[in-house]
Formats: structure tokens, C-alpha cells, sequence
């Protein structure tokens, strides 16, 4: 077996002496412990030497790219080509299906390769004859910087720090302009305090400031090209009434300068955002669709590069710039945050409160589809960022517009969306009927029960008054409501009253003895007394509750009448 071992001085070719030790994986680097050891398990065959840094760098390029470089083609066609029933180790696998594919040589990587590679690396200065350590390190110090800067100059990747740079020049700039905006105003508010609140544009006062100087220069300067003829008035007649205090030449000629610097900021600022727009619309044109070009340039600039953000999946993609909220909630164990730099997007802004969250949620997972199509795809269009977009304002539209319906007339108004009920047929059961509580008061179910019976003994007895049953249309419940406690207490004494006046009376009849003739006499007379307190019973039923006082007190009168005779 043959070992191509590619070094920073040139191609090593290592003829393997003892094939059985590579068996041993797990051991074969006993076997390099020492040079002699080494010299018994492999032997230098041929060794073909870089001329200088840049046949080493295109070299190793080439390797890196998995082609073959020239001087490793003659290297095999030299020494490999004549031995072709060998096997060739190599510590590549892209290389060795190339060497199989071009060269037509049976090539082998496996374990005991690469830990056979990693023992001839140890003792390589021992095992490679002609070549002094110094030189070896020299020439993998030379090939260490070109290659870093060949793949610094033309990898793709690197494209984005032009971005990253941008991006932070841009919010380091924003911060600065606020400051001297800031402090401008307050500097010359001592002199002319009342055009602070009549002029609210930053850039617009700060060239005002500087066309006017001090302020009784107003009257005589023109701030037509700057200021609106409304405004212009204003301010011309605020001079006149200012309670600023009087400054010097000095005073005014550094907030003059303090006004340039501002002005001159401003215009550069919006220059860099001209530059930045246009290198994320050539480098990210799908994110730059999806969030926005200063939204998409704070996420690469987040991430460190585009291929960088890339590797990130959607759920961290929506809580980039967050992570301090993110691992307070998760260490706090409350809710974690719903978004990130991503919330700055215009389509998280026009979004109502309560669907901030999923529609950052939406936006994420199409950013990062966006993200991955700008980074590692090979077309430079943006088709499907529009095409994702224009989804998401269709499900935005959707999600506000949930639940609207419009009210018959004019449809302007807006009707809140009512819960859905099943409308049907089936008729409910009532449950009123279980109960077994009497609906009427006992002493009224008691009376009907005593008519019931009276009506069985004497099924002939005659009406006392025809308007009775005129009177018996009253309901139940309205009679119930208009007794009173004292009617009560009344009824109760004429019932106990009854009921002495019976008692006395069967007393009498069993002390007296009388013949059978007056005996059935007075047992007939007994029934017609009987009878007659039972007919004014039903009397008292029959009468309604509603009649006057005046008339029971007669009914009183009567049967104290009747039990004397």
C-alpha cells in the first residue's frame, strides 16, 4: 500500500512495510513513538519539493477545492501509475473519488488511515530525509498566510462585512447626529428659546440656526427657500417678543459651526444609506425583501455573516438581539420574548397588538428560507422573497380581517364576531316537574281538601250568593298576596272556636238521658247544627279573601247567635 502525505514543503509518497499492523487501530500509534519504530511501518518512497510559496498555494487551493493540482499529477503518473496494482491511502475523500475518476487508481480512507496520517505527521522531520525542520517551518508559515489571504480576497462569504461595517457606521452615526442635535438646541435655545418649538425638524433648524445668526437678524433674513410662509411669520414674530438672553460673536460663531457639523453628518448619513441599500440588494435581495434593508443588515451584522445567519434555524432567526430577555425568562421562568431585531420589520409594525407575535413568527421562518437562498443559492433574484411576501400580507389581511361581517344598510360599522351555537329541534326536558314541593300553601290545600269531602256528604246544597264564581276568578297567588298576618291570626281563632263549641256539645249529649223520640230529635237537631257549621264552612271558603273586615264581624255575630240558642 502506497501513502500520498501532502506537506507545506511538497508531496511525500510512503510505502506501507507492514500491512497487518494497520489492522491494530486502536494501538498504531505505539508504532510511531519513536523514528526507528516509524521506519519499521513506513518507508519514504519519493518526495517531490514545492519551488516556492506560490506553486504551494496553488496546490493546496487545489486540494481544497478537491481537484488535482499539476505537480501532484506528476507525482502520481511518476510513482503511482507504475505500481498500479497498489492502493493509494489519502487523507481526503473529495480527492481520492477525483484520483479514481482522472487517474484510474483504487484509493482507500478509512480509520487506520488517518490515524496511520496523524503518526507519520509526528514524526515527519525523521521520516523525510534533505529537509531541515527550520525550512519546513518557514514554509508552513509562508503557505499558512497566503492561503488565509487567497480565501480572505475571493471567498463569498466575506462579501458581507462591507454590510456589517455599514450597518454599524450607520447606528454610530445616528447616536452621534442625536447628540449634537441635542446639544445645539440647548446652546442656542439660551439666545432665541421660542424657534425650538416652532421649527421641529432636526436638519431644517440647524440650517434656519445657521441662516440667522442672531435673532434680530430675523427680520431682515429670508427663510423662504427653508421655511413655509406660515411658519416664516411665526418665527419673525417670536424674534420680536424673545426672552432669550443677548450672546456674543464668539457664542454664535461655534453653534454656527456646531450647525455645519450636523448638516454635513446628515448628508453623509443618507449617502451610506444609499451605499448600504444597494450592497444588500446585490448580496441578500430576498431578505432584503422580507424585513427591510436596515433590518436584514442588523441581523447579518448580529450573526457575523450572512453564512452565519444562515446556519440559524427560524426560532432563533425571530429572537436574534434578544437573548438577554431570552435567558432572563428562562431563568426567571416566566414567558420568553416573542421577537427580536425582527419586530423593527414594517410588516411586524402595521400588525395589531395581538398579532405581533405570530406574524413575527411567520416572518421569521420566510426570512430564514430567504436567508439561505441569498447565502448558498446561485441565482441573484429576488422572486421568492416577493412571492413569500406577498403570502404573508395575504394571511395578514386574513388574521385582522377574522371575524368581521358586515351589518346590513350601510356596512361601515363593524360587528363583533358571536360565539357559534348549535340552533336545534330537540326539545330540552323540564326539570320543574321532579319537585315535589307543593306549589299552594298547605292551609289552602288543606281547605280544598275539607270542600271535597263536604261536597260528597251533601251533593244538594244550595248556593248562598250568585257572584261566587265571578269572584273565583281571582287567582291563587293573587289571594295569597293580599292576605295579611292579621287575617291569619283571625282565621285560626274562628277555627278554635269551632272546635270548642263541638266539644261542648258531645259533652252534653253523653250526660243528658233522654227518650228515643226526643233522643232522635235532638240527634236530627245535632245534624242540622252539625250541618249548618259545615255549610257556613264552605260559605267561608267560597267567600273571597278581598271582602271587608264589617262583613266577617256580622258572620261572627250569627254563629255566637246560633251556639246560644
Amino acid at each position: 500500500m502506497l501513502v500520498l502525505f501532502e506537506t507545506a514543503a511538497g508531496y511525500a509518497i510512503f510505502k506501507v512495510l507492514d500491512e497487518s499492523k494497520l489492522l491494530q487501530v486502536d494501538s498504531l500509534y505505539k508504532e510511531f513513538e519513536t523514528p526507528e519504530k516509524a521506519n519499521k511501518v513506513v518507508k519514504l518512497k519519493h518526495f517531490e519539493k514545492f519551488i516556492d510559496t506560490t506553486e504551494a498555494l496553488a496546490a493546496a487551493t487545489a486540494i481544497t477545492e478537491g481537484k488535482i493540482g499539476k505537480s501532484l499529477k506528476k507525482v502520481l503518473k511518476k510513482v503511482v501509475a507504475k505500481e498500479a496494482h497498489e492502493q493509494l491511502a489519502i487523507s481526503d475523500l473529495k480527492l481520492g473519488g477525483v484520483i479514481k475518476e482522472k487517474m484510474d487508481l483504487s484509493c482507500v480512507y478509512n480509520p487506520a488511515v488517518a490515524e496511520l496520517m496523524r503518526g507519520i505527521r509526528g514524526q515527519m522531520e525523521n521520516l523525510i530525509t534533505g529537509l531541515p525542520p527550520r525550512e519546513i517551518s518557514a514554509m508552513s508559515l509562508g503557505l499558512a498566510h497566503s492561503l488565509s489571504r487567497y480565501k480572505l480576497k475571493f471567498s463569498p462569504d466575506k462579501v458581507d462585512t462591507m454590510i456589517v461595517q455599514a450597518i454599524s457606521l450607520l447606528d454610530d452615526l445616528d447616536k452621534e447626529l442625536n447628540n449634537y442635535i441635542m446639544r445645539c438646541r440647548e446652546w442656542y435655545g439660551w439666545h432665541f428659546p421660542e424657534v425650538g418649538k416652532i421649527i421641529t425638524d432636526n436638519l431644517v433648524y440647524c440650517k434656519a440656526v445657521l441662516k440667522i445668526g442672531f435673532r434680530t437678524n430675523v427680520a431682515t433674513s429670508d427663510l423662504s427657500d427653508l421655511l413655509p410662509e406660515e411658519i416664516e411669520a411665526e418665527v419673525k414674530l417670536a424674534a420680536e417678543i424673545s426672552m432669550g438672553t443677548e450672546v456674543s460673536e464668539q457664542d454664535i460663531g461655534n453653534i454656527r459651526h456646531l450647525c455645519e457639523q450636523v448638516i454635513e453628518i446628515s448628508e453623509y448619513r443618507t449617502q451610506l444609506y444609499d451605499y448600504l441599500k444597494n450592497r444588500m440588494t446585490a448580496i441578500a435581495p430576498n431578505l432584503t425583501v422580507m424585513v427591510g434593508e436596515l433590518v436584514g443588515a442588523r441581523l447579518i451584522s448580529h450573526a457575523g455573516s450572512l453564512l452565519n445567519l444562515a446556519k440559524h434555524p427560524a426560532s432563533t432567526v425571530q429572537i436574534l438581539g434578544a437573548e438577554k430577555a431570552l435567558f432572563r425568562a428562562l431563568k426567571t421562568r416566566k414567558d420568553t420574548p416573542k421577537y427580536g431585531l425582527i419586530y423593527h420589520a414594517s410588516m411586524v409594525g402595521q400588525t395589531s397588538a395581538k398579532n405581533k407575535g405570530k406574524i413575527s413568527r411567520m416572518l421569521a421562518a420566510k426570512a430564514a428560507l430567504a436567508i439561505r437562498y441569498d447565502a448558498l443559492g446561485e441565482d441573484t433574484n429576488s422572486e421568492m422573497g416577493v412571492e413569500n411576501r406577498a403570502k404573508l400580507e395575504a394571511r395578514l389581511r386574513q388574521m385582522e380581517e377574522k371575524g368581521i361581517r358586515r351589518i346590513s344598510g350601510t356596512g361601515k360599522s363593524i360587528a363583533q364576531a358571536d360565539k357559534y351555537q348549535h340552533k336545534s329541534e330537540v326539545r330540552m326536558y323540564d326539570p320543574s316537574g321532579d319537585s315535589t314541593i307543593p306549589s299552594t300553601s298547605k292551609k289552602r290545600k288543606f281547605e280544598e281538601m275539607e270542600e271535597e269531602d263536604d261536597a260528597a256528604e251533601q251533593p244538594a246544597t244550595p248556593a248562598v250568593k250568585a257572584k261566587k264564581p265571578k269572584k273565583e276568578a281571582v287567582t291563587e297567588e293573587e289571594t295569597v298576596a293580599e292576605e295579611t298576618p292579621k287575617k291569619k291570626k283571625k282565621k285560626k281563632k274562628d277555627k278554635q272556636e269551632e272546635a270548642e263549641a263541638e266539644k261542648s256539645e258531645e259533652e252534653e249529649m253523653a250526660v243528658t238521658e233522654v227518650p228515643v223520640a226526643e233522643s232522635s230529635g235532638k240527634k236530627k237537631k245535632k245534624k242540622a247544627k252539625k250541618e249548618e257549621p259545615e255549610a257556613e264552612k264552605s260559605e267561608e271558603e267560597e267567600i273571597p279573601v278581598t271582602e271587608s273586615s264589617e262583613k266577617k264581624k256580622k258572620k261572627k255575630k250569627k254563629k255566637a247567635e246560633e251556639e246560644d240558642d
